[in-house]
């Protein structure tokens, strides 16, 4: 008989910060937090990060730390001839619509994501509406579905073409409330304790401006060139939201210390390297978070 799944921590969200490939460093805290037992019973992931949030909801470690690691060796995973033929610079319809199938080379492992009881919400943002959508465990019950809706979450102007949800083309979760820090949907869904696991470091914040080009890009779309002119400010206003809500206890925050990855790294070696570093980030800060997360419980 399969052992009943249950969470353990329930009055603190956790949440995953997006990053594309720096997620090889964070899903390290994914890793540690299986092996410690440790199970929230609210997870939240944007962008890369709602890689990270399902793949610990499955309680697959093997899947959290290949999603970032192993990943590069599989085939077709994109590159410019994909970018050239409309696919992508990373072939999303594949990474996530296909590899995790049950005969794929990361099978996503359903049955357990279904039996755990743990809430999952993934944010995206719909190109035409200018709508934030928030996916729900309880809405996607198959792989194709859920897999779907972290291809959403995570598709990036320009490097990805935008996946149609329930008839909505969708971009990434990034564009959506909090530039990617979605703290105050979190506290909307009454919560008023979060563990947020950062693809940053301490103090980081984005420049002015950057994204331009999305004026001409996206000339005929402006709910989404709206949201990529604001997204900087909005991303920093959240950080330092963020900063307050640490000075007040309320949140504990996983900066990504020792990160050196850009975005777009696919080196085999380097992304084993800053998972190793994440790893050992995790686990000297583990009794500050089992500290944290006591005082709430």
């Amino acid at each position: 008989m399969t052992k009943k799944l249950e969470s353990n921590v329930f009055k603190t969200a956790l949440l995953f910060e997006g990053g594309s490939m720096r997620g090889a460093y964070t899903c390290a805290v994914g890793t540690y937090l299986l092996e410690q037992g440790v199970y929230f019973d609210n997870v939240y992931g944007v962008s890369s990060g709602s890689s990270n949030a399902v793949n610990y909801a499955s309680r697959d470690i093997y899947r959290v730390i290949g999603s970032f690691t192993e990943f590069v060796h599989l085939p077709n995973i994109g590159n410019w001839k994909t970018f050239l033929q409309h696919k992508g610079l990373f072939n999303a319809h594949y990474i996530y619509e296909q590899a995790g199938l049950p005969n794929g080379p990361l099978p996503f492992d359903i049955d357990t994501f279904n039996a755990n009881p743990a809430k999952v919400t993934i944010p995206a943002f719909e190109r035409d509406t200018g709508r934030d959508v928030f996916f729900r465990k309880d809405e996607l019950r198959t792989t194709p579905e859920l897999m779907l809706r972290v291809r959403a979450s995570s598709t990036v102007p320009l490097m990805m073409p935008p996946p149609k949800v329930n008839g909505r083309y969708c971009y990434d979760g990034g564009f959506a409330v909090g530039g990617g820090l979605p703290l105050e949907r979190i506290r909307d869904d009454g919560f008023e304790r979060v563990f947020v696991v950062r693809t940053r470091k301490r103090g980081y914040r984005k420049p002015e401006g950057g994204n331009e080009w999305a004026r001409a890009f996206f000339w005929r779309r402006p709910y989404m060139r709206e949201a990529m002119l604001t997204r900087n400010a909005r991303y920093n206003a959240a950080c330092d939201l963020l900063d307050e809500w640490e000075r007040q206890g309320k949140a504990y925050v996983f900066y990504a210390d020792e990160l050196t990855l850009s975005g777009y790294e696919r080196d085999y070696d380097e992304l084993w390297r800053n998972f190793e570093s994440g790893y050992r980030q995790i686990a000297r800060e583990f009794p500050r978070l089992q500290d944290f997360l006591a005082r709430a419980e």
